[in-house]
């Protein structure tokens, strides 16, 4: 088979988007809401959120599905998280089938591998880490709810939120859209969902590497960059946190706890849970918030935004321009013209998704600072929230829904799934000069 005649982008975008309207369908049943009529829209808006990890809701999860609607959401989660592409695969071994080359491509594609060596490995290995560390995350959360809930309630929520949270999906079952603030000093919580959605945040490949450099010995750049990025990242927006909000969003707080509550507020910038009311924050921390949220997790993970290694090699781009280097360079490898331009088109293209799906939602809603923040954490796939997704308008949800999936399929996956041809033209044209800046 001619690997030139099959679209991977065309195939996850398609395959998604019916994933989609499955989850959609399913939570319009009366079955899956606990009283009153299904809402279409609702469902369509909350299956769109679960599938693409996000973690906002028009209704309160916890008081709207039933148990069926709850499993429903989870299954998305987790099917949304992980790939799609991956749980076929799985299948696929499962049953002691082979896949064929256009099988390889499209799920070389999904992983964003450059080699299709290893694919069946990889996702074996990649589904038993997943379902081993939300395993021991609901665990240590059953065992540290069952005083309180008794075993039904609390095997349940402990499963429910370490799926959620590995996933950096956001969702959570403890109503009022209160999300974790009431476990603002509980480091048992605080400690376990964070550890769960920051190593989702890494990416699977990241994740494998870690675990193999017992034997290899050695991290690619990417892993490296990411690693790097990461800790910078929650590092800086903890500090920059509990200075801005010591004696505001955190005066209430002991010491121990305005600490334990500034870190998860910066690590969740990719899972949208919180342990304080992220409205009570000064401006200049929701600022903050959005620009952590904008930059994301890692590339191939649970997590959204433009990622860690976009930022850092577009950082790196101004800086080789600015220094007048020919080669953009990173801890002494040339890194290659076109992930550089690539690096520029996702970042342009995702400031061009907020400022217009800001337009477009500020038409109806007049709070600026709301929109903005609710357009990039939706372009994120983050679901942190001021307080607008619950009122937002019939188009305002449709808005978000296009936006949600737009941060979650990516601007690259989108653009070749719109446009792909094979590349057969080599004509090259004289070179010529514009102006600049």
């Amino acid at each position: 088979m001619n690997t030139n005649t099959v679209n991977p982008a065309k195939v996850m975008v398609i395959s998604f988007l019916c994933a989609v309207v499955i989850g959609a369908l399913l939570l319009s049943m009366p079955f899956a809401v606990k009283t009153g009529n299904p809402d279409v829209l609702t469902a369509l808006f909350t299956a769109t959120s679960a599938m693409c990890v996000t973690g906002l809701v028009v209704v309160d999860t916890a008081a709207n599905w039933s148990i069926w609607g709850q499993i429903i959401i989870l299954l998305l989660i987790q099917v949304g998280g992980l790939g799609l592409m991956t749980f076929v695969t799985y299948f696929f071994i499962i049953f002691g089938r082979r896949l064929n080359l256009r099988q390889k491509v499209v799920l070389q594609f999904a992983l964003n591998r450059s080699s299709m060596a290893d694919l069946a490995d990889i996702i074996r290995y990649l589904l038993a880490f997943s379902l081993i560390l939300e395993a021991a995350g609901a665990l240590i959360l059953f065992l540290h709810w069952l005083p309180n809930m008794g075993t039904g309630q609390a095997l349940w929520y402990a499963v429910f939120h370490s799926i959620s949270a590995f996933n950096n999906a956001g969702f959570d079952l403890f109503g009022n859209f209160s999300s974790l603030q009431a476990f603002t000093g509980d480091m048992v919580v605080n400690l376990t969902l964070s550890i769960l959605f920051i190593t989702g945040s890494l990416g699977f490949l990241v994740v494998y590497e870690l675990l193999h450099y017992r034997k290899s010995r050695r991290l690619s750049l990417h892993t490296r960059l990411v690693l790097f990025g990461t800790v910078f990242l929650l590092l800086l927006g903890m500090i920059i946190i509990i200075l801005l909000e010591y004696n505001h969003a955190l005066s209430t707080l002991p010491w121990p706890e305005k600490f334990v509550a500034s870190y998860f507020l910066s690590a969740t910038r990719t899972a949208g849970f919180s342990t304080i009311d992220v409205s009570s924050t000064l401006v200049t921390t929701q600022i903050l918030l959005m620009g952590l949220m904008f930059i994301g997790g890692s590339p191939s993970s649970t997590s959204g935004g433009v990622k860690v290694t976009t930022m850092l090699l577009l950082a790196m781009t101004i800086w080789s321009v600015f220094s007048r280097r020919k080669d953009v360079e990173i801890a002494k490898r040339r890194i290659s013209p076109d992930d550089v331009a690539r690096t520029i088109t996702v970042v342009s293209i995702f400031i061009l998704v907020i400022f217009l799906g800001t337009l477009a939602l500020s038409v109806q809603h007049n709070d600026f600072l709301k929109v903005l923040f609710e357009v990039v954490s939706a372009t994120s796939t983050v679901g942190l929230s001021l307080g607008l997704t619950q009122s937002l308008t019939t188009w305002g949800q449709l808005i978000i829904i296009i936006i949600m999936l737009f941060g979650r399929l990516g601007p690259v996956t989108i653009g070749l799934a719109m446009a792909y041809q094979p590349r057969t033209n080599t004509i090259r044209y004289p070179e010529d000069r514009i102006m600049i800046g």
